[in-house]
């Protein structure tokens, strides 16, 4: 079932909600980016994390997993989104958007920003009033697109590995 078609350059694009046959593609597009290279791989010997992964997500009505796909059904652009309920902010929900991939050489064409474009009011009817995102240090680029959007750097971010 489509969520939102988009008619961009190197269009039409068709966002959905991403099934498990999309797990693989989702992953390449994941390995392909310079700073998670070996981390997220298409080509790991072991799927079954992915798959669970995939399931657990695919299974929880507080997650959609986003694939945007050509008219030959080819994944080219994924996103993952997080409806958080909390008792912050006046018992708001936030919309936490996650892995946000645009295959390269569709980069600059619009689909970037109609997919958060799309978040946004997806997040609005889903009643979330506030979008949260983070994104690495390095990524300048990433920062300007999100600033153009309407995002505001401001909070600094910790992580922990387990």
């Amino acid at each position: 079932m489509a969520l939102a078609e988009l008619d961009l350059p190197g269009g039409p694009f068709t966002l959905r909600k991403a099934g498990a046959s999309d797990v693989g593609p989702v992953l390449a597009l994941l390995a392909d980016d310079q700073l998670r290279a070996g981390v997220d791989s298409a080509a790991i010997e072991d799927r079954d994390p992915y798959d669970r992964a995939f399931q657990a997500i695919d299974a929880d009505p507080a997650q959609l997993l986003v694939a945007v796909v050509t008219t030959a059904h080819e994944v080219v652009a994924t996103m993952q989104l997080t409806f958080i309920p909390g008792l912050a902010r006046g018992g708001a929900t936030r919309l936490q958007i996650e892995a946000v991939r645009v295959r390269s050489d569709l980069r600059g064409n619009g689909l970037g920003g109609a997919m958060i474009t799309w978040a946004i009011n997806e997040g609005r009817r889903r009643g979330a009033q506030l979008i949260q995102l983070t994104s690495d240090g390095s990524r300048a680029a990433a920062h300007r697109f999100y600033k153009r959007l309407g995002f505001e750097a401001s909070h600094v971010g910790f992580k922990l590995f387990l």
